[in-house]
């Protein structure tokens, strides 16, 4: 595991970038995992710069995201499918027939993470998969729990989750409590893994994430047995690391 150290948000958001358009740049028809949450936003938005500069061509890149929301459909705003559109796909010339989500619109959670894995599977694996770090050290929506999941699955959002998705949301009722998330196996099996994580509060995660034992407690934990993964994260997130 690398650890890279920034400045502030601005800086981890560049550091970020510049590593996704490497891969870009060196395999153009790479597949991209990626993430949604407000930290990656910044990274999304140093993309999109150097798409407008002309220093980036997604023309031949597959993207596949993490998760979705339970429930929600594409155009509501806050589907993980908006989001995307809304910071990075309406932005750049990716093929949008190649750029999967999670189908939060099929009540039937077997048949909607089969079909999602099956996607995954067809794409051929992942080349880098952005990750972003929840308070309480999940990946994608993987919360705590007694083991690892596997691959694609539904999980019951947990209480500290859903209270941090309520700012988005008109109330507390109107906060999805189901989710359909990649599995952290797949996760792993990512050939590069790039993780993103700003600011004092996320602190204890990435100190119990990437310092601690590993733990499915502690989802983010895993990663410290993947072969190349990257931890890219401002002096606030990391004050907790001596």
């Amino acid at each position: 595991m690398v650890i890279i150290k920034t400045k502030n948000y601005e800086e981890m958001s560049a550091r970020a970038a510049n590593i996704i358009a490497a891969q870009v740049t060196m395999k153009p028809n790479c597949i991209l995992g990626l993430a949604t949450g407000s930290t990656p936003i910044g990274t999304y938005a140093k993309l999109v710069e150097k798409y407008n500069a002309g220093e980036l061509d997604f023309a031949g890149v597959t993207s596949v995201n993490l998760d979705e929301y339970k429930g929600l459909p594409k155009e509501n705003d806050q589907s993980y499918y908006y989001f995307m559109h809304d910071h990075l796909f309406s932005h750049i010339n990716i093929d949008q027939r190649r750029t999967f989500l999670p189908d939060g619109t099929e009540p039937d959670a077997k048949k909607a993470c089969e079909a999602y894995n099956d996607i995954i599977h067809s794409v051929g694996g992942i080349d880098l998969q952005l990750l972003g770090l929840g308070h309480n050290g999940h990946i994608g929506f993987n919360e705590p729990d007694d083991c690892f999941a596997l691959e694609t699955h539904c999980v019951d959002l947990t209480e500290s989750t859903i209270k941090a998705n309520q700012r988005f949301f008109a109330s507390y009722d109107d906060v999805p409590k189901q989710a359909y998330t990649m599995g952290i196996k797949t996760i792993l099996q990512a050939k590069k893994v790039v993780v993103v994580v700003s600011g004092a509060d996320k602190a204890e995660a990435v100190y119990k994430s990437f310092f601690g034992p590993v733990t499915p407690q502690v989802p983010a934990s895993i990663l410290q047995l993947h072969p190349d993964c990257i931890v890219v994260a401002d002096e606030a997130a990391l004050s907790l690391v001596k």
